[in-house]
């Protein structure tokens, strides 16, 4: 569509709304108001609807995690585990055992160790989050990246009953979390 036929079909479209609100027998202010902002409206929908469809970054499994530091990494999982109404402690960044956060109440207590990282995450942090739950008086835990994880430390999360939560598993983690601190149940 050429500009001047885009500029009739507005011109057209604000007449329409003006004559639209004369017969509703609206004020001449309202009339005025309907005839400049009805070209508009057709606009502001499409951008309204573009904009429900595309997600924010806090909806993206891996946006912005790039940027994070380590310690606002696990500020987000703590975010996120607070949408679950269970309580949340965050560690001490020395002396945690390898648990970043403590998310619900006894005797379902979840140990979460947080690993933002460019690579795959290794047994390490399995290790680490297992050994030190029961130091924190945890009885669940559960690693959380923004990247994946390495086939030892799969193995080892599966021996001992550790939940693993990838970048590409972030917008589940909320649910997750509650399946793992909500009752007896078991992800």
């Amino acid at each position: 569509m050429t500009r001047s036929a885009r500029l009739k079909c507005y011109a057209a479209t604000g007449v329409v709304a003006a004559i639209a609100a004369w017969c509703y027998g609206l004020g001449v202010g309202w009339i005025a108001a309907a005839a400049l902002l009805a070209p508009a409206l057709p606009a502001f929908l499409r951008g309204l609807l573009r904009g429900v469809a595309t997600p924010s970054p806090r909806e993206h499994p891996a946006a912005d995690k790039a940027e994070m530091s380590g310690t606002d990494f696990e500020d987000h999982v703590a975010r996120i585990a607070r949408t679950c109404g269970v309580p949340v402690i965050m560690t001490p960044l020395s002396g945690d055992w390898g648990v970043d956060l403590i998310v619900g109440t006894r005797p379902h207590r979840l140990a979460i160790q947080c690993k933002r990282q460019g690579r795959p995450v290794g047994a390490g942090a399995v290790q680490e989050v297992v050994a030190g739950a029961p130091m924190q008086d945890c009885t669940r835990t559960m690693v959380v990246t923004n990247h994946g994880f390495t086939p030892a430390a799969r193995r080892l999360a599966e021996l001992h009953g550790c939940v693993l939560v990838g970048g590409d598993d972030l917008p589940r983690l909320a649910s997750t979390i509650r399946g793992l601190t909500v009752g007896d149940q078991r992800i």
